[in-house]
């Protein structure tokens, strides 16, 4: 009787589960880039459009 071992394919299936997720990670990246591409603009364009603006109101702890 002859046992032909078989090839253990964990590390394989490891690698392949890394590449799976690190592709999901790079799509989903690449999908929210654009998401803020209109606010990136409008902030360009007029500082006073951005959240983190520093004006009379935001600064020296003055509250409205």
């Amino acid at each position: 009787m002859s046992e032909v071992q078989q090839k253990d394919n964990f590390l394989l299936y490891v690698i392949l589960a890394g590449a799976v997720a690190a592709g999901a990670v790079f799509m989903v990246k690449n999908a929210e880039h654009d998401k803020y591409a209109a606010a990136a603009q409008a902030i360009s364009e007029d500082s006073s459009n951005s959240a983190y603006r520093n004006d009379v109101l935001h600064s020296g702890g003055a509250k409205k």
